[in-house]
């Protein structure tokens, strides 16, 4: 499954790239039939929690409204809608931009504080933010509610 998400959904749509998924946001500015044609030409299921999308044409096997109002209402709401695998590839894309993530080069290093350089865990990059991704307590904190949600 490919997601777009409206940017009221911006920390589902990041939580998702966590997990593996590929997820867009949609443009704040495009107007609501943009982004429904987005979603269609790109494959993509569009989650939003806009009601006035469910009302458009073509909407009804694209569009999945979400009525939640924090990211655990949403990851459960989104749940009893469609099955997410909350392990499915974890931390494999950018956070930011959704871009895969590859293994970084050593010219990288010196985005990376000293003491996780050490660590066991392989250092990721992307290619398009220049960011350089490692395993720290966040990503400890972060396994422990993919976790929680795969359980459910």
């Amino acid at each position: 499954m490919r997601f777009l998400c409206d940017e009221m959904l911006i920390g589902l749509a990041r939580w998702l790239r966590a997990a593996g998924y590929d997820t867009e946001v949609c443009d704040s500015a495009a107007a609501d039939r943009a982004v429904l044609e987005h979603a269609i030409n790109d494959n993509r299921i569009l989650i939003t929690r806009d009601q006035k999308l469910l009302e458009l044409r073509h909407a009804q096997n694209t569009v999945l409204y979400l009525n939640c109002n924090d990211i655990e209402s949403c990851v459960e709401d989104l749940g009893k809608k469609v099955q997410i695998n909350w392990q499915l590839d974890p931390f494999s894309r950018c956070m930011q931009c959704n871009t895969p993530l590859v293994e970084a080069r050593a010219d990288k290093l010196s985005q990376v504080p000293d003491e996780s350089r050490k660590l066991a865990h392989p250092l990721l990059y992307c290619p398009v933010c220049d960011k350089v991704y490692w395993e720290g307590s966040h990503v400890d904190r972060m396994r422990q509610k993919l976790n929680k949600w795969s359980r459910g």
